[in-house]
């Protein structure tokens, strides 16, 4: 694997920092208790009052707990076993890896970007830096020419690029629906947007993250090797971050709060993206890369 001294360093920080910053906030508990608040705009907010998130709105600091909890349990495990085997020149490794960086990085641009100022601001910061470089090295060790060739079927990138391009469109469509409104009817404020500054998610979703998503399936329907590198690498990230969405609805659920049809919708998701990144992964064990 190449670079593999210096992202095994990033990848052990990572998982480091990352256990004390999903623990911290799991256990935490001290807080003044729940309470309202008005925004600048009007909306009256329900906030979370208590551990790390208390600053929070109830109904995000609970989303936040809930993919904590992922983290912990999900993410580091992927990240460490990822980064086990493709130091030991697995191209699954390497893709697991891959896929897992792109989870923390997605993860902890949001919480620098979007979580209320708390005494973990630089860890979050800390955690970003080290995904970004991790991602970005770790990219660099694939064999880019001998990509293509590591593949025993090419149906399953095909269909893939097709899940990524619908999956994509889909989140783009349903993001849309709740910004768009507003701006015809002149009330300009997406319903929900509480005290936060703006849409941080779907911002980062429709600008950054949804177009990188359909331009790897565009690409892996037409057999570019560009393709099957970010398609497979981005369906395995798919799978950690719908195991995080699908804990956050479970987590609101039980909270009270509404959740149809989202809990419906993210599992689904996840199965599927589950099932793409199972075949993909199959077909790479006949054919082997060993990473320099």
């Amino acid at each position: 694997m190449k670079h593999g001294k210096v992202v095994t360093i990033l990848v052990l920080l990572i998982a480091i920092l990352a256990i004390f910053a999903t623990s911290y906030a799991i256990f935490s508990t001290g807080g003044d208790g729940g309470s309202t608040y008005r925004s600048i705009r009007g909306e009256t907010v329900s906030i979370y009052g208590k551990g790390l998130y208390k600053h929070m709105s109830s109904e995000v600091a609970i989303q936040g707990i809930a993919q904590d909890y992922v983290t912990l349990f999900i993410g580091v495990p992927c990240l460490l076993v990822g980064l086990y085997l493709g130091v030991k020149g697995s191209i699954r490794g390497l893709f697991v890896l891959a896929g897992s960086l792109g989870y923390f990085l997605l993860t902890y641009l949001f919480y620098t970007a979007m979580a209320m100022y708390n005494e973990l601001f630089l860890v979050y910061a800390a955690l970003l830096a080290c995904s970004f470089f991790a991602f970005i090295l770790t990219l660099l060790s694939f064999d880019f020419p001998r990509l293509e060739n590591t593949y025993t079927s090419r149906k399953t990138i095909h269909a893939t690029g097709i899940f990524l391009v619908v999956n994509c469109s889909l989140i783009a469509l349903l993001w849309l629906g709740s910004i768009i409104p507003p701006l015809l009817d002149g009330t300009l404020y997406p319903e929900g947007l509480q005290h936060y500054t703006t849409l941080i998610v779907q911002g980062f979703d429709l600008g950054l993250f949804l177009p990188i998503g359909f331009v790897s399936g565009i690409l892996a329907i037409r057999r570019n090797a560009l393709g099957y590198l970010f398609a497979t690498i981005y369906v395995l990230f798919l799978c950690l971050l719908m195991s995080a969405l699908t804990a956050k609805v479970l987590f609101m659920a039980r909270a009270g709060y509404p959740v149809i049809p989202v809990i419906f919708i993210m599992p689904t998701i996840l199965m599927v993206a589950l099932l793409f990144s199972t075949a993909l992964l199959k077909s790479l064990q006949q054919s082997e890369q060993t990473t320099a």
